[in-house]
């Protein structure tokens, strides 16, 4: 079976309304909820994690386990990094990282250790890729966007780069489809608060626009 990993209640209340999910399809686990839905003759089972690392690899771990599965698809959003893209653009990165694993003063940013290579090249190569960064702080603060952008990162979230590594240490393929729903804004000039605000006002209104496009144009080719 092929699992569908979705962090945030957004992103999985978009899914939910896209597949047209009624509530009895509806089953309870640890970490939240999943459902069972047949996509091209394939079976798949999509489960909400919760934000975070511990919360992605915890219930990733869980499902892996009890279904057997075969492959985690990570389907969500994501903020952009590298400004040569723009909102809605999906990206299938072809390596994830995590970089909050070091104390970076002293150690470089991401470790070798911390970084899982996703080979891409059976899927063909038509589609956007690069690096995605995760760590449990979301990049919202300007300092942690030019940081990011300074080791070529193209975008970053707060689950995908451990889903893949713990997928690894499971001997699961990883696929990771991200679309970008928002950038950081520089709030150095301004009110911290105020910007935050912004930014997540576009991080909703665009986190169903992605996921419907992620589910259109990108879930059959990748399952």
């Amino acid at each position: 079976m092929i699992g569908v990993s979705i962090a945030t209640k957004w992103e999985y209340e978009a899914t939910l309304d896209y597949f047209e999910v009624n509530n009895e399809e509806r089953c309870e686990y640890p970490y939240g909820e999943f459902f069972l839905k047949k996509v091209n003759d394939t079976e798949l089972i999509f489960y909400f994690t919760g934000v975070r690392k511990a919360n992605g690899v915890g219930a990733n771990q869980y499902m892996i386990s009890r279904f057997d599965l075969t492959k985690v698809i990570v389907a969500g959003t994501c903020a952009g990094i590298d400004d040569t893209y723009s909102h809605l653009d999906v990206i299938v990165p072809h390596r994830a990282v995590q970089y909050d694993c070091t104390v970076k003063e002293v150690e470089p940013l991401i470790k070798q250790s911390f970084i899982v290579d996703i080979p891409l090249s059976y899927y063909g190569g038509d589609f956007l890729t690069g690096t995605i960064a995760t760590a449990d702080r979301a990049v919202v603060m300007w300092k942690d966007y030019v940081e990011l952008n300074e080791h070529e990162i193209t975008i970053a979230d707060t689950e995908a780069g451990a889903i893949a590594y713990i997928c690894r240490k499971n001997h699961v393929e990883c696929i990771i489809i991200k679309g970008i729903s928002d950038f950081p804004k520089d709030e150095r000039q301004g009110d911290p608060f105020v910007s935050n605000a912004e930014q997540i006002d576009v991080y909703l209104k665009n986190t169903p626009v992605v996921m419907a496009k992620i589910f259109d144009d990108y879930l059959i080719r990748f399952i």
